[in-house]
């Protein structure tokens, strides 16, 4: 198991929960991260890989009651 948080590149990322075997098949599922517009981080740590992600809010929608 991994930390829940990594920080990379000043930024703060949240692990996936998965445990990747291979690059192969942690590029495949950070492509579709990627497609819905999250950041990556990959961390390889004790024969596996460990994907990151975080997603910047770019809008804030206030509902008025």
């Amino acid at each position: 198991m991994s930390e829940m948080v990594c920080y990379g590149e000043g930024k703060k990322y949240m692990w996936d929960g998965q445990e990747y075997d291979s690059e192969d098949k942690a590029a495949v599922a950070e492509k579709e991260y990627l497609k819905k517009g999250f950041e990556t981080w990959t961390v390889r740590k004790g024969g596996k890989v460990f994907l990151y992600t975080r997603r910047v809010v770019t809008e804030v929608v206030v509902e008025e009651r």
